[in-house]
């Protein structure tokens, strides 16, 4: 069997109207739901190169996303794998680059390392338009576009869909 061929970086950049504070306080926000990443709650214990994480559904008992901390520069600099629980393929690659520029922020999705031709390559590339255009609204005007108010509307029938697999006890962050 060959080895997996994985995809070249997809980079995304959009400029937010915001102190980099702003941007980086909400990007990295714990114990609430968070539009841009799909209305789940992140859980990361401890924020530092190492630690586990955790992207939970608002009704506390599924995990749709895991991965571990790669780097953490505060406010510039996350990077963290990212691997779907409800797909069995290897994790990617995220990372958030915040930069002040003309007032603003610019901020930069880079999503590397998936493998080519997975589902999760292909839920990455549609992710990082909605991510880049929620974070944006939620720091410029305290409110997430209408597609993150949509998913927030639709996340309990999403929570439905689950699969057991997927269930809080099946991925403990220790």
């Amino acid at each position: 069997m060959s080895e997996p061929e994985f995809s070249k970086a997809m980079h995304n950049r959009s400029f937010i109207n915001a102190p980099i504070e702003t941007v980086w306080s909400t990007l990295v926000a714990t114990d609430e739901p968070l539009p841009f990443f799909f209305g789940a709650i992140c859980q990361t214990p401890e924020r530092k190169v190492g630690a586990k994480l955790r992207m939970v559904h608002p009704n506390g008992k599924i995990v749709m996303v895991v991965g571990e901390v790669l780097e953490f520069d505060p406010p510039n600099r996350y990077a963290h794998t990212f691997q779907m629980t409800n797909i069995d393929e290897p994790p990617c690659k995220v990372t958030y680059v915040l930069s002040e520029k003309n007032g603003g922020t610019e901020f930069d999705l880079i999503i590397e390392n998936a493998v080519v031709g997975s589902k999760l390559l292909k839920e990455m590339k549609g992710a990082q338009g909605f991510i880049a255009g929620n974070l944006k609204a939620l720091c410029e005007t305290g409110r997430p576009a209408f597609s993150g108010r949509m998913v927030g509307l639709l996340g309990p029938i999403f929570g439905l869909l689950a699969k057991k697999s997927q269930r809080i006890e099946n991925w403990p962050l220790e």
